[in-house]
């Protein structure tokens, strides 16, 4: 059907990958005295948030050990979120020790922390990460560029969508992980930056 594959296209499109891969450029880039640094401090951060944790879960996936990239099954979630957690952690030593951004500092602390809630969570329940990850990105935006990005909700209601289309997620897993991105990402990248 025509709807599952739109619903499959945002789901690749707007993975927590991409954007935990995406955003932390953007972010340097506008945050850092020239692009060239920014580019840098993008390209470390979302080496430590994005590529290297979903590195991990290709491997998983390949040698059988998760059901898919997306790790649809709840069960599996906690080990690759916690490699996550640390792999972030490590990125944001990194990034303080070589004078990032304030801005990039703030993204990245934001994201830990809504990976921490999120694994916590997803510990005892499935929350939809990629409606997380979505709506706390949205917030960012907003938060650094105006409130012109607000358009941006409208990705975070076709991600949600998505994950329900797709029956990876129920509205209420959609709900209270854009809640918990938003909310997250909203306090912590508000206060830290």
């Amino acid at each position: 059907m025509r709807g599952d594959r739109v619903a499959r296209v945002l789901t690749e499109v707007f993975a927590p990958a991409v954007l935990a891969a995406v955003l932390p450029l953007v972010v340097a880039v506008h945050a850092a005295s020239t692009a060239a640094k920014g580019l840098g401090w993008g390209l470390l951060a979302a080496t430590f948030c994005s590529l290297l944790p979903y590195g991990m879960i290709l491997r998983g996936v390949r040698r059988g050990q998760l059901s898919d990239r997306h790790i649809g099954e709840r069960a599996q979630r906690t080990g690759p979120l916690l490699f996550g957690l640390g792999s972030v952690l490590a990125g944001l030593a990194l990034l303080v020790v070589t004078g990032a951004p304030r801005e990039l500092l703030a993204l990245i602390v934001a994201s830990f922390a809504g990976g921490a809630v999120a694994t916590g969570v997803n510990h005892f329940w499935k929350s939809s990460v990629h409606a997380g990850v979505a709506a706390g990105s949205s917030v960012v935006l907003v938060l650094i560029f105006g409130p012109a990005l607000l358009v941006t909700a409208v990705g975070v209601a076709a991600v949600g969508w998505s994950r329900v289309r797709l029956g990876d997620h129920t509205v209420a897993q959609v709900l209270v992980g854009t809640a918990i991105g938003a909310v997250i990402a909203g306090v912590v990248f508000g206060l830290a930056r």
